[in-house]
């Protein structure tokens, strides 16, 4: 049975966010991690299905064909934490994995509750895993794994499905590091990257002809009016998906369609929306060998091995504390 840790982050806390990305110069932004309400969960399960959206499909292929490889190089006792494991159905060939050698104590780490009890309820029936979760961001939950090892325990950290990518510029790094310092020496870590490709096909894969993403992209206004009793008319913005060719990024914006005002009651916020202004919701960077390979030597990690899914280029990284 899952055992879940650590309150969930609070209405205030979700208000304040909000209220700082709305007013903000001269982007007015959204933090991503809140799509992950039960609906926003569902649907991005929905999109790792779509034909045009190849990444989760590339990595499963890689664990599936890889896993016992990966976890053959690791030493000692480990124990494994997943920052934001989603449904866990990809962390299912690690795991397997881990139990030719051991039982394994299992930490999915998500702000999402709905995700949590996906996670439990897809890995339950691995007999030697034990589950303890922690619905937390993902570096507080990180520091509550570390601290309940054992003596002589490794820590595996899984940071899958190229979620690093959605953090801007240098602060992927600073997380890196951040990261770095709560572990120890020897302990790994497995990180997804999804690699750069032609704009085309990324641009398909975040704008889906059938308007899933767009669904999902707007259930983020759609919460906001559920929890903070805003009123965004969701019919008078539009999802774009925009490659910036500077930074390697696809960009998902909402658009307003009209010049308008949104009041936020729990936010004490009323927003005004010029025509043509945008929400940034999510950056998606992508990633080259030579970058990765200069971010693990920065964050304080050697990287051990790169396996490549080539049919949709994506790279599972394993990177060892150093």
């Amino acid at each position: 049975m899952l055992t879940t840790l650590i309150p969930a982050n609070t209405t205030n806390e979700f208000a304040l966010d909000v209220r700082q990305g709305l007013v903000k110069k001269p982007q007015k932004e959204l933090p991503s991690k809140y799509f992950y309400d039960a609906t926003g969960s569902a649907l991005f399960e929905v999109i790792c299905q779509l034909p045009e959206y190849g990444l989760t499909r590339a990595e499963e292929r890689l664990l599936s064909r890889h896993a016992r490889e990966i976890v053959d190089i690791l030493e000692g006792p480990v124990v494994v934490a997943e920052l934001g494991s989603g449904t866990g159905r990809k962390t299912r060939f690690v795991l397997e994995a881990l139990c030719h050698r051991q039982p394994t104590s299992y930490h999915p780490i998500e702000i999402s509750p709905s995700a949590l009890a996906a996670c439990e309820r897809e890995l339950r029936d691995i007999d030697c895993i034990s589950i303890v979760g922690f619905e937390s961001e993902y570096l507080n939950g990180l520091l509550e794994v570390a601290a309940r090892r054992e003596e002589g325990e490794h820590l595996l950290v899984l940071f899958l499905g190229s979620t690093i990518g959605n953090f801007d510029g240098n602060a992927s790094i600073e997380f890196l590091k951040r990261m770095r310092s709560i572990l120890r020496e020897g302990d790994a870590l497995l990180l997804g990257a999804d690699l750069v490709k032609p704009v085309g096909t990324l641009v398909r894969a975040y704008d889906d002809p059938l308007g899933v993403t767009a669904a999902f992209n707007r259930n983020l206004l759609a919460r906001i009016n559920r929890e903070l009793g805003a009123d965004f008319d969701l019919g008078r913005f539009e999802h774009q998906a925009i490659y910036n060719c500077e930074t390697q990024s696809i960009e998902m914006h909402l658009r307003s369609l009209r010049a308008q005002e949104v009041s936020i009651g729990m936010a004490g916020a009323t927003v005004s929306f010029r025509f043509g202004e945008t929400i940034w919701t999510e950056t998606s960077h992508k990633y080259s060998y030579a970058e990765l390979l200069r971010m693990a030597k920065e964050a304080g990690f050697r990287c051990e091995g790169q396996w490549v899914d080539h049919e949709w280029p994506f790279v599972d990284n394993l990177w060892i504390a150093e």
